[in-house]
């Protein structure tokens, strides 16, 4: 599909400068742009290859001031950011879905099928299974009994989820995912360490995405819950009974022990650590490898370990830093 600089312009209330009769094909990233491409500008970073790419236009922030001339189109909009991801999103939701079922496939008796389900090759379908209208069910993947999944709920090829876990509308499930597997619980003994049966189910609100090969335990009794709108990056770790609410952002390989319950609009960095039976609050932000082990309010900005305010974390990074020679002055004064 091509459409001119000028068209896209009035479809993101963009003002056009330079020759708005240029044609645009495709997306790309600012450095590495061919002509007939669009890209965007948002992190100040990359403003130096403003002045190099071949991109036939770029979306930049109305407020913009340029150094020098530049040989593109620039289309001055409110953010470019959000913009661009809205036309990713346009885009994606004009190629055509699945549809229809394919054999080999095991749906279990009884099963209906709404309007506008996929199911593909070699998946598996149990007993008691719920589906909403517009599921997309990719190859290989495995719904156990009893399960519910909501409408236009993606679950990508190779995803498991266990028996009476129940799964919102419009989630994005992606490869590799497992739902529902037994909590870590095991109890010791004279004997050694017997395993507590996990008797409870995972409950994902609507809108959540959950990254490749993430896994969500079931909880031992009640729920492990995922609020909506919250997006699990690949490869994390949420462990039986942590209930997170609306709207977190984690990357990728977090962990979160057992029992722990996280407030919403939280943002975690990658491989960061929660401890179990703790209570996170909301609005909170975890630099990349925090390990946290105590209870922590709102609004707070935290990282290391453990983790401490961003503040004390820079000033003890420059005590650090000094180390030798402090211990230096101390070595001669003991002499």
């Amino acid at each position: 599909m091509e459409i001119s600089a000028t068209d896209l312009a009035k479809m993101v209330n963009g003002k056009v400068e330079g020759d708005g009769s240029v044609m645009l094909s495709s997306f790309a990233k600012i450095e590495e742009a061919s002509p007939g491409s669009l890209t965007f500008l948002s992190n100040p970073k990359y403003t130096h290859f403003l002045y190099t790419t071949q991109a036939s236009a770029v979306l930049v922030k109305d407020s913009l001031k340029l150094d020098r001339e530049v040989s593109t189109v620039l289309i001055r909009v409110a953010d470019p950011y959000s913009t661009i991801a809205d036309l990713l999103r346009i885009v994606e939701s004009s190629k055509p879905r699945p549809s229809g079922i394919e054999n080999p496939s095991f749906i279990a008796e009884g099963v209906d099928i709404p309007e506008g389900v996929y199911i593909g090759a070699f998946a598996y379908v149990g007993r008691g299974v719920k589906l909403g209208r517009g599921v997309l069910i990719y190859p290989n993947a495995y719904v156990g009994d009893g399960v519910e999944i909501g409408e236009d709920t993606v679950v990508r090829a190779g995803v498991r989820i266990y028996e009476q876990c129940r799964i919102g509308s419009r989630c994005v499930i992606h490869s590799g995912a497992v739902i529902g597997a037994d909590g870590f619980g095991f109890a010791p003994t004279a004997h050694g360490f017997e395993k507590i049966p996990q008797t409870g189910n995972v409950e994902i609100g609507d809108d959540v995405e959950m990254g490749a090969n993430t896994t969500v335990d079931r909880a031992t009794f009640g729920s492990t819950k995922i609020g909506s709108g919250t997006k699990l990056d690949n490869l994390i770790q949420v462990a039986h009974n942590v209930e997170i609410g609306k709207n977190n952002v984690f990357a990728s390989q977090c962990g979160i022990a057992g029992s722990t319950k996280i407030g919403d609009w939280n943002m975690m960095g990658g491989q960061v650590g929660i401890a179990g039976h703790l209570n996170i609050g909301s609005f909170n932000e975890f630099g990349a490898q925090s390990g946290v082990h105590r209870n922590v309010g709102d609004h707070e900005r935290l990282v290391g370990y453990p983790a401490v305010p961003v503040r004390d974390f820079a000033r003890n990074a420059v005590y650090i830093n000094r180390l030798g020679e402090l211990f230096g002055k101390e070595g001669k004064k003991s002499k």
